[in-house]
């Protein structure tokens, strides 16, 4: 006797993602945590205000997070941070893939032989999610700390993912996320970024020129999944006088072969 399907647990309405089918006080929760991680050491009442949810309403949803660890309060000023839940949960979306450990030696090369900030990051969401960093000992540095998020037209890891997606992808993120301006140098016309993307492809990285924060450069390459695909970037980032544009061809061919090798190492293949 054939045995019978595994239920896979969805219900017929899994992909409507309306107000009907989500949890509303498990939003506002959700959103809390995430804004105690990107702003930690606020107060309940800061929280409140940015959230713009009352007090009464956050102070529960602070209390049933902190029952599961999700977050800490400091004792003195009761300031809220992250707890170590969260580290645990966000711990076990990293091992879903190979990349953040195989990705650590050529992180820690990069960062030595550029003297520069090395970055792992993935796509989430139509943004870049920052996974792991190897930091410079320089007192100037790039500080992208894990979880962070930056939207990908302005991103060195970004951009070098945009290179190798289809057009049709390309510019299903831009219709959904836009091309806002955060520098001068910022692409912000879809003409400029397929320009900018096409001359990624040609030399095997990408570069943002300032165009996330002005005075920092970062250089980027992807990494490839075994159907060919990008699914991860690395990068080195630093500030520009010490990234001059003419050094951007020897750190790009170190960042391309560090990208290369975590491809390797992942049963990935060049596309």
């Amino acid at each position: 006797m054939a045995n019978s399907p595994r239920p896979r647990g969805r219900p017929k309405a899994f992909a409507d993602k309306t107000d009907q089918n989500t949890v509303q006080a498990l939003d506002r929760g959700l959103s809390l945590l995430e804004l105690v991680a990107l702003r930690p050491g606020l107060s309940l009442s800061e929280l409140a205000a940015e959230s713009g949810e009352a007090v009464a309403t956050v102070f529960r949803a602070l209390v049933t997070l902190q029952g599961h660890d999700m977050v800490e309060a400091e004792e003195a000023g009761q300031l809220w941070q992250v707890g170590p839940g969260a580290f645990r949960v966000g711990n076990a979306f990293l091992r879903r893939t190979k990349v953040v450990e195989r990705a650590r030696n050529p992180m820690d090369m990069l960062m030595r032989d550029t003297g520069e900030t090395a970055n792992l990051g993935i796509e989430a969401g139509d943004e870049v999610l920052f996974l792991s960093q190897v930091e410079t000992h320089e007192a100037i540095r790039a500080f992208f700390p894990p979880g962070t998020k930056a939207p990908m037209h302005v991103s060195g890891i970004g951009k070098a993912l945009l290179a190798w997606y289809p057009e049709t992808r390309i510019r299903r993120i831009i219709d959904r996320k836009g091309l806002e301006r955060s520098t001068p140098a910022t692409h912000v016309t879809e003409s400029a970024l397929l320009d900018d993307l096409a001359r990624t492809r040609v030399r095997g990285y990408a570069i943002d020129d300032q165009e996330r924060a002005t005075g920092m450069r970062c250089v980027a390459a992807p990494i490839f999944n075994s159907h060919g695909e990008p699914v991860a970037g690395l990068s080195v980032s630093g500030p520009a006088f010490r990234i001059a544009l003419e050094e951007t061809t020897r750190i790009g061919a170190l960042v391309r072969a560090a990208a290369d090798r975590v491809t390797e190492a992942t049963g990935g293949v060049q596309p």
